[in-house]
């Protein structure tokens, strides 16, 4: 065949290029999660013990230890006076760490949520709030009586909605004793209803993304219960403790553990 002869400028880019590539490649296998080297090593840990929590947590550990460890060498770099270099190891290290500390806690919620039905948190005795009462009657007797964020609104036992702190946060104080609950009542929606059936993962991640810690359970537009984050948080803590072998003794702790 014909050889091409490349430019000397061409050359050293395409040099560059073939080093930079090797380099990434390299670092990519170095054994911390989430990197690929990272996780071979699970999988190798995996097939070890047959327990993909316990290989997570192991590689896991090792990919925050490393992201650690790219911060400090960032720090270094940036003291040093290597100012772009610093910032870069800085900013890898902490996607590195990130990435690897969120993987392990994806792991925990999956294992102790997934495939669990609603009917394991939800609370069928359910204190509903009345259509006719006045905000102030409702704050009063009701938010401030039980300490629940929201309230499923009911008139002559037919749903009509719920309604929340942040509904009577945007109403002001002025009007709290003049308006009543049907005038500020949130319509059932798939932002705060969600059915019997459903697992408890969709629950979760539709308190994640609306930010309602109670969904209101319902049926054919019956109410049937309520499930809370609390109660699914306290599930999660006992699961763990007993089938995972972390050590939660609260769902505040289990709170603060997967923030």
């Amino acid at each position: 065949g014909k050889t091409i002869n490349w430019p000397g400028p061409v050359n050293g880019v395409l040099v560059y290029l073939g080093w930079l590539n090797i380099i990434l490649a390299g670092f990519n296998m170095i054994p911390a999660f989430p990197l690929d080297g990272g996780r071979v090593l699970r999988a190798i840990l995996w097939a070890i013990k047959g327990n993909l929590q316990w290989a997570t947590r192991i590689s896991s550990g090792l990919g925050a230890g490393f992201g650690l460890f790219l911060m400090i060498l960032g720090i270094i770099n940036f003291i040093g006076g290597n100012f772009i270099g610093g910032l870069w190891y800085f900013l890898i290290g902490i996607f590195i760490r990130g990435a690897s500390q969120m993987s392990y806690k994806q792991l925990l919620v999956k294992n102790a949520l997934g495939g669990e039905p609603i009917s394991r948190f939800m609370v069928a005795d359910v204190v509903t709030a009345p259509t006719s009462i006045t905000v102030y009657d409702l704050i009063e007797n009701y938010f401030y009586k039980y300490h629940y964020k929201m309230f499923p609104v009911t008139e002559n036992g037919t749903l009509k909605g719920c309604i929340t702190t942040k509904q009577i946060k945007e109403l002001s104080k002025e009007k709290w004793a003049t308006s009543r609950v049907s005038d500020v009542v949130k319509p059932c929606s798939e932002e705060n209803t969600i059915s019997p059936d459903a697992d408890a993962m969709k629950a979760l991640s539709l308190m994640n993304s609306t930010g309602n810690s109670r969904l209101m359970v319902t049926k054919e537009k019956k109410l049937l219960g309520v499930i809370s984050l609390k109660d699914m948080l306290k599930f999660m803590a006992l699961k763990l403790d007993l089938e995972a072998g972390e050590k939660i003794t609260s769902e505040s702790e289990l709170f603060l553990k997967l923030k």
